[in-house]
């Protein structure tokens, strides 16, 4: 599986079909792109036609609508020009504002709409593909599309536009002559197609880089304490620049090619200047050109060659660009392999009567975790499993709040196939604490409250109080209002793991799963747990995960897992009379020999 699916569609068709909401201010911001690119093209012609009110006077093109006289004739030029700017200025104010807003728009909505599907894709998925290039696509390249349309799309358009407007006026105002201008354009645009064909791969290949280095910079930030414990900066850091390295050679690769563009370019426009400043000299002198009409046609022909030369930082920002689109749209397009059901499940009315009923499961590429397993768990019943470690007790808890899918099988809630309900009302009547406690960049309150956003003050104080976090959170400097830290970073293990139970608790769900709820939790405040999820756990489906068969004993029933399957299942006393694998789990662990 790659990090993102490959459309064959080109991606500026698919930029322009993800735009489509926003044709009405894309054509008028083409529009006025257009407009503007004319009026600024304007001056040439005024300079040829002020040329021919001094030269012809009576005889001018001005004279032929009846103004004979030349200070009359220079005055409408004047007024006309001032036109001119005047509307130059006004249309690029108007077409700058909207492709910088539509740029700002469309880099907001596609940033969200990327975020939100990656939200819903599967866990495995986030095994597969690594958070650097994820961050590159909804960093890096949203903002190349970005950059893009904030002032490319409008280059694209006056390059255009100079190209026929000022080679349509040469054709109509001096056709003997034009070729001579028009004669290098097929050269240029065949060096441009073969420069962008050089180019595409480059870029793509500059994009993947990117995703490289903000992947390794990604995980050395998250895993700094590790680094530091083992003196490993330095290693880190020529692993770094190796990374960087390879992205600075991809980009030396891709400028290589543009930078010879724009030499390449500049030759052939010359060319096409000095053939016109010839050929059209010649013209004038055998009287088959006018000096105004050669005035401008020997200003124009830079207007009509040069925007040829602009061409290599175009098509520079339009293949990066594309490279940009390509990924994001591929994130886009990637499937979602647990598509959420359309069964509804209230909250008030779920019992919490769990079924796994012969379920099978395996991750990408792997044997079997779990084969043929069975477990019925009644409502409100409080069970306990244990085992070691693989043998699959967590994937059970995965597979229950459908972050993976079972291979065979079904899972049930209250009789119904969680594949059948809608994945957010199944994912909020379960109430999750993981081994691996993840709490956010925010205040304590923020942390507990996480998932029940409308919460009060005092309900937070309450299920902070039942996690036994209440006392340790009055000493920290800001009390509830302390901020915690990246991940959680400012807190101990055991501080973090409290806090995830007080969400838990605060969520109050008809389903709670504790995964090694109090594994980083010392003895006395384990026990002062203990004895409140004796009440936490009343009137709810619990299912407690723990190597510490202390925290499990009171279960109502216990299960022994080994190699995905449940080998053992019975109260603790029950067990214990077994004398099989939990009986000599307890005995290691109690110090009885």
């Amino acid at each position: 599986m790659t990090s993102y699916s490959i459309s064959k569609q080109h991606p500026l068709l698919r930029l322009l079909n993800y735009a489509k909401s926003y044709r009405p201010q894309v054509w008028t911001a083409a529009t006025f792109t257009i407009l503007n690119t004319i009026f600024d093209l304007a001056p040439a012609y005024l300079i040829g036609v002020a040329v021919d009110i001094v030269v012809e006077q009576e005889n001018s093109i001005i004279a032929q609508i009846g103004i004979t006289n030349t200070i009359g004739q220079l005055a409408i030029l004047s007024l006309l020009t001032l036109l001119i700017w005047t509307l130059e200025s006004l249309s690029e104010f108007i077409y700058d504002r909207l492709w910088r807003n539509l740029a700002q728009t469309m880099q907001h909505e596609l940033r969200l709409d990327a975020y939100s599907h990656l939200q819903e894709l599967e866990l495995s998925y986030f095994e597969e593909c690594s958070t650097g290039t994820l961050l590159s696509i909804l960093n890096d390249d949203i903002n190349q599309l970005e950059r893009f349309l904030d002032s490319g799309a409008a280059s694209i358009l006056q390059f255009i536009t100079t190209v026929l407007f000022v080679g349509g006026s040469f054709i109509l105002i001096a056709p003997n002559v034009a070729w001579l201008a028009v004669l290098p354009t097929p050269f240029i645009f065949w060096g441009s197609l073969a420069f962008q064909k050089r180019l595409a791969p480059r870029y793509a290949d500059v994009r993947d880089k990117a995703g490289f280095i903000n992947s390794r910079l990604a995980n050395n930030l998250s895993g700094i304490a590790t680094i530091k414990s083992f003196t490993a900066e330095t290693y880190e850091r020529e692993r770094v620049l190796l990374d960087s390295e390879a992205y600075r050679r991809s980009n030396r690769k891709a400028i290589t090619v543009s930078a010879a563009f724009f030499p390449a370019i500049r030759f052939v426009v010359v060319t096409g200047f000095i053939a016109t400043l010839f050929f059209g000299g010649v013209a004038v002198a055998n009287n088959q050109l006018t000096v105004g009409t050669y005035g401008f046609m020997v200003f124009i022909v830079q207007r009509l060659l040069w925007p040829f030369a602009s061409l290599s930082s175009i098509m520079d920002q339009y293949q990066r660009a594309m490279a940009s689109t390509r990924r994001v749209m591929g994130l886009l397009d990637t499937t979602i392999a647990i598509p959420t059901g359309n069964r509804s499940l209230p909250l008030k009315t779920v019992r919490g009567e769990v079924h796994l009923d012969n379920i099978t499961f395996a991750y990408n590429g792997r044997t079997n975790v779990l084969k043929d397993l069975s477990l019925h768990i009644p409502s409100g019943a409080n069970i306990g499993i244990v085992g070691a470690t693989g043998s699959g007790k967590s994937t059970l808890v995965k597979l229950l709040l459908r972050f993976y899918e079972v291979q065979d099988g079904q899972i049930l809630v209250d009789g119904i196939d969680i594949r059948e309900l809608q994945l957010g009302e199944l994912r909020r009547c379960i109430g999750w604490v993981s081994q691996d406690v993840f709490l956010f960049h925010g205040t304590v309150a923020e942390n507990i409250a996480y998932g029940s956003f409308d919460a009060s003050h005092s309900e937070i104080i309450h299920a902070a109080k039942l996690a036994q976090a209440h006392e340790f959170i009055l000493q920290l400097p800001q009390g509830y209002d302390t901020i915690v830290g990246e991940r959680g970073q400012k807190l101990s293990g055991g501080q973090r793991q409290r806090i995830a139970i007080a969400r838990a608790i605060l969520k109050d769900p008809p389903i709670l799963i504790l995964d090694e709820a109090t594994s980083a939790v010392d003895n006395e405040t384990e026990a002062a747990i203990q004895k409140s999820l004796a009440m936490i756990t009343k009137n709810r489906t619990t299912i407690a995960i723990a190597h510490r068969l202390s925290t499990i004993r009171h279960s109502h029933c216990i299960y022994v897992m080994e190699k995905g399957q449940i080998v053992e299942q019975g109260k603790h006393e029950d067990l214990l009379a077994l004398d099989g694998i939990y009986a000599s789990l307890w005995r290691v662990q109690s110090g009885i020999h």
